[in-house]
């Protein structure tokens, strides 16, 4: 094998430009198989895109029957005029004279395809992998960058300092409200939603203080408007 593609010219610089610029005109120049191609020697086929030599010897990516494989420059050559018809007449000939043998085991090319995804973007099997170790380290980053970000905690603060129950809330260092003074029947409906042991209680002793306070503060003011109202009375029988 190593012979015949040394003996066997393929395609020439020249020869490649040619088909680089018939490819970019939108068309799909036709090439013969060589010897060194093996055994679809002298069948044509239809270049249907030239990748990157310097990831692999097998660069020229040509379409033959239903396969899209590719073969190095030297496997094709141009194909002389009126190839496609003879190597036609060829197969019918031979076809002919393998009528009367026993049947022989179905010829299949055994080169890896090229992978497809997309009709116009075919890529080799050595650009396949480097594009799949490529793009491993993105796909990390991608997940990574698609997950959502967790919201900063937010915090609800009831206080209870020098007699007045005030509330206020934050997120993360963001303040969303400052500390206002409530009723103490609003901070007494907030703790009964918190069903902790020790809450309840300190919440009805400090209630029980203040009630008890209050109490005392009413008795002082109705003593002296106690003591106001009598005062009145006299100044009244006086006048």
């Amino acid at each position: 094998m190593a012979a015949a593609r040394t003996a066997v010219r393929g395609l020439s610089t020249e020869e490649l430009q040619a088909i680089r610029d018939t490819l970019a005109a939108g068309r799909k120049p036709k090439v013969m198989f060589t010897e060194a191609a093996g055994q679809i020697a002298g069948q044509v086929g239809q270049v249907i895109e030239l990748t990157d030599p310097a990831l692999s010897e097998e660069w020229v990516v040509v379409r033959f029957g239903r396969d899209e494989l590719p073969f190095s420059p030297a496997d094709l050559s141009i194909p002389p005029r009126g190839a496609k018809a003879a190597a036609s007449k060829a197969a019918a000939a031979k076809a002919v004279e393998k009528v009367e043998e026993p049947p022989a085991p179905e010829f299949k090319i055994t080169r890896t395809p090229v992978p497809a995804p997309r009709e116009e973007a075919k890529v080799t099997t050595v650009e396949a992998a480097a594009e799949a170790v490529v793009d491993r380290p993105a796909r990390k980053v991608a997940a990574k960058a698609a997950k959502p970000k967790a919201p900063a905690g937010l915090t609800v603060t009831l206080a209870y300092t020098e007699g007045e129950w005030t509330v206020g809330a934050t997120q993360g260092a963001k303040t969303l409200a400052k500390p206002y003074v409530i009723k103490p029947v609003e901070a007494l409906k907030m703790v009964a939603l918190v069903d902790v042991p020790g809450v309840q209680e300190a919440v009805e002793q400090i209630m029980s203080v203040e009630r008890a306070e209050a109490e005392q503060q009413a008795q002082k003011l109705r003593a002296e408007l106690a003591e106001i109202e009598a005062r009145l009375a006299e100044l009244r029988d006086v006048g």
